[in-house]
C-alpha cells in the first residue's frame, strides 16, 4: 500500500520542483506571507521548517547549507538573523497555512501560507522602498 509516502510532485520535473520551492521559501523569509495554490503551501511548509532550524541552529555550517538552497543573501541574513531571535522559544510549527478561496481562472485552491508571529509590515516592504527609490530617481532627474 502506498499510504502517502514521499511528497506532492506537482507534476513537475525535479529540478523545477526544487527551483520552484527555493524562490518560495525565499520569498516567505522576505515577505513573510505569500498566496499560493493549497498543495504548493502544504509542500512548502516541509521547507520553510527545515530553513527556520538551520537559522537557529547558527552555525557557519547551517549558513552554507542554508544560502545552497535558497540563494538569497538578503532570505539568509533575515533567517539567521530577525527569525533566529523571533523562533528561539518555539520548537517547531513555523507556518500556518490558511485556505483563501479559489482562483477565478481555473478554480484551484488557493492558500496564504505566513509565518507565526509575523511582522505584517515586512509584506511589500521591499517593493515599497523599491518604488520611493524610483520616485527619489524621477524627482532628481
Amino acid at each position: 500500500m502506498r499510504h502517502a509516502s514521499g511528497y506532492r510532485k506537482l507534476n513537475r520535473t525535479h529540478t523545477h520542483r526544487k527551483a520552484m520551492f527555493s524562490n518560495m521559501t525565499a520569498s516567505l523569509i522576505v515577505h513573510e506571507q505569500i498566496k499560493t495554490t493549497l498543495p504548493k503551501a502544504k509542500e512548502l511548509r516541509r521547507f520553510i521548517d527545515r530553513m527556520i532550524s538551520l537559522g537557529k541552529k547558527g552555525t557557519l555550517h547551517d549558513r552554507r547549507r542554508a544560502f545552497a538552497f535558497l540563494r538569497d543573501d538578503a532570505a539568509v541574513t533575515k533567517l539567521f538573523s530577525t527569525l533566529a531571535e523571533r523562533y528561539q522559544d518555539r520548537p517547531g510549527g513555523y507556518s500556518r497555512v490558511l485556505k483563501a478561496g479559489f482562483r477565478y481562472g481555473d478554480s484551484a485552491p488557493m492558500a496564504v501560507i505566513e509565518l507565526v508571529d509575523r511582522d505584517p509590515d515586512a509584506k511589500g516592504a521591499e517593493d515599497r522602498a523599491r518604488v520611493e527609490a524610483e520616485a527619489d530617481m524621477d524627482v532628481e532627474g
